[in-house]
């Protein structure tokens, strides 16, 4: 036997181009190395396609094609189908950072592609995306024209899949930090000892919601990291913004993304502080505070405690905001999922 076969009634996910198999739909493996690409077929015999298998995972196989497509042509179609669909949307001159692959959402799972203007920087989350990343690296190196590529794989999943935490240099100038745009704006991405890959450019369109609703109004941005939220604030003239964190480096960071765009004291400033602490006193009444902290639940465990510190950061807020002012509040927690927060927000 070569393939992976399904117990009967167990291909339906796959027949709708779900990328996930479980190990109670699987009837039989054939011999392999943990990472492999291999067929799999119905109960019936019948090919579905062909994904990546690891044993140790507790998502058994990812799919990498479908029918009788060869997985690396599929996954060569894939990115160029991904580089497509970004450049469509995307205006260099005025957006040059964005996510270009986004694991199962680009039908590559288990691989991430975030673009940095001519940088890339890679997450590799499994064991059969680990395998399979010489051929991705080809494959984007040919779809863009880069100075740089990066990995930043710091992710509790490759525990789970036998893979080691890296981060580093892959090819190309070896680069620490880049500037770029987004929506007109700039920012200075510094790639050593960042969170995610550099920049959080899942916010982009809650920065651009700031942006739309800060004219006139006093600004917390708490939790400011790079200072992205505050500079988009005021470049909604925001009558004022206070970028408050407890990270100096992180606040150096914001102060340069704020010179970049022509702004600083006394509309822009620079606070270091427990976020915690300083909404516990008297230091100032704002009419938007802006919440986006680090992940409170990095596992299952963590998500008890996690909503304490949810519930106890949003009241905060609400309680110090101004009448009438606003609190945008976010969760970055994989294990907070959006009912669950929803229901400490609300409480």
């Amino acid at each position: 036997m070569d393939a992976v076969v399904l117990k009967p009634g167990k291909d339906r996910a796959i027949r709708n181009r779900h990328h996930w198999l479980f190990s109670g739909a699987v009837a039989a493996l054939p011999d392999f190395r943990d990472g492999d690409i291999l067929p799999v077929r119905s109960a019936a015999g019948k090919l579905l396609g062909h994904g990546y298998f690891n044993r140790k995972s507790a998502i058994i196989g990812r799919m990498v094609s479908y029918g009788d497509e060869p997985p690396e042509d599929a996954l060569r179609r894939h990115v160029k189908e991904a580089v497509a669909l970004r450049r469509r949307f995307f205006d260099p001159a005025v957006t040059n950072a964005y996510r270009l692959l986004n694991a199962e959402g680009d039908h590559v799972p288990g691989f991430v592609a975030d673009v940095y203007d001519d940088v890339l920087v890679i997450q590799v989350g499994t064991l059969g995306a680990e395998k399979l990343k010489p051929l991705l690296l080809e494959c984007l190196a040919g779809a863009l024209r880069l100075r740089s590529a990066r990995e930043s794989s710091d992710l509790p999943s490759r525990r789970e899949e036998g893979l080691l935490s890296f981060s580093g240099h892959l090819s190309g100038e070896e680069v620490g930090s880049v500037i770029i745009r987004e929506e007109g704006l700039k920012f200075r991405v510094s790639f050593e000892g960042a969170q995610k890959t550099g920049f959080f450019l899942d916010q982009r369109e809650m920065r651009k919601l700031v942006r739309e609703t800060a004219a006139g109004r006093r600004v917390l941005n708490a939790f400011a990291y790079t200072g992205a939220f505050g500079v988009y604030a005021l470049a909604g003239e925001a009558a004022s913004v206070d970028n408050l964190d407890t990270s100096e480096k992180a606040l150096t960071l914001a102060g340069e993304n704020l010179e970049l765009n022509g702004y600083g004291e006394p509309n822009g400033r620079l606070i270091a502080a427990d976020v915690f602490d300083y909404l516990r006193g008297p230091e100032g009444e704002y009419d938007y505070i802006i919440l986006d902290p680090p992940a409170f639940a990095k596992r299952r465990a963590d998500v008890v405690r996690a909503c304490r510190g949810y519930k106890d950061i949003n009241r905060l807020a609400i309680e110090q905001v101004a009448s009438g002012g606003l609190v945008l509040t976010c969760s970055c927690s994989h294990y907070v999922d959006d009912k669950l927060f929803r229901q400490v927000v609300f409480e």
